[in-house]
């Protein structure tokens, strides 16, 4: 299959995502094959917790070792509990995660308490150890650039290895707009901090949009899995659907 690059870098920045609350195995098996599909291995799986085992198992199947296991905490609702944080985090890296993406107490934001934010986000670096952190802002609700900034240079100075935009339950994900602004806190910040955009990106030209605003504030060559990520699997479908586009009716 003859990828243009742009839909490869799209891929390999991809984190395959499965966060239905009636998530059984067989449906961690049908996004295991739909990473085998693809023509570029994504970044990571993304799944709820008890789910970490399933996604595993099939990727060794598949032979896709390679890929990450992502997984939530503190999910969806985002709970100002140092505790559960560490709880939660605990639990999956004995499952087996290898990454793990945390809701920022977004709440405790709006309710001008940054003290119990800043609790929460140590708790999470601290019980994450080596592991990745992707801490979500929830965009969305924030509202405004400037708890968008706010929330963003919280998680970065806390230590996050990425900046997310949304968990995709809230009334609003990911849009440009948020995304200007977290990456412009990561610009500001010596851009050491990643960005992963997450929440209704279903088109490959919908994703482009995001890696434009990447290219233009941090260079092209800072777009990659190690600091950009995409988190959807509408966005694969689609890929394979371009790629493999259907016969024209007689």
């Amino acid at each position: 299959m003859d990828t243009p690059a742009p839909l490869r870098r799209l891929l390999a920045c991809l984190d395959l995502t499965r966060l239905g609350d009636a998530d059984t195995p067989a449906d961690i098996a049908a996004l295991c094959n739909l990473a085998a599909r693809l023509p570029v291995a994504p970044a990571a799986l993304c799944v709820h917790p008890e789910m970490i085992t399933s996604a595993r198992d099939g990727l060794l199947r598949r032979g896709l070792a390679g890929v990450a296991i992502a997984t939530v905490v503190n999910f969806p609702d985002g709970a100002a509990d140092p505790a559960r944080c560490r709880r939660e985090i605990q639990r999956a890296r004995g499952a087996g995660a290898q990454e793990i993406d945390a809701v920022l107490p977004w709440r405790a934001l709006l309710d001008d308490d940054p003290d119990a934010v800043v609790a929460c986000l140590v708790a999470v670096r601290e019980a994450s150890g080596p592991l990745p952190v992707k801490v979500i802002l929830e965009s969305g609700e924030l509202g405004s650039a400037t708890r968008i900034r706010e929330a963003s240079l919280l998680a970065i100075h806390a230590g996050a290895d990425f900046i997310k935009t949304s968990t995709g339950k809230a009334r609003v994900h990911a849009t440009p707009e948020a995304a200007e602004v977290m990456l412009q806190a990561i610009a500001d910040t010596g851009g050491r901090c990643g960005f992963k955009a997450a929440g209704g990106i279903r088109t490959p030209e919908e994703a482009a949009q995001y890696v434009a605003i990447a290219a233009r504030l941090l260079g092209p060559l800072w777009v990659t899995a190690t600091r950009f990520r995409i988190g959807a699997s509408s966005l694969a479908e689609a890929v394979l659907a371009q790629l493999s586009p259907k016969p024209p009716e007689a």
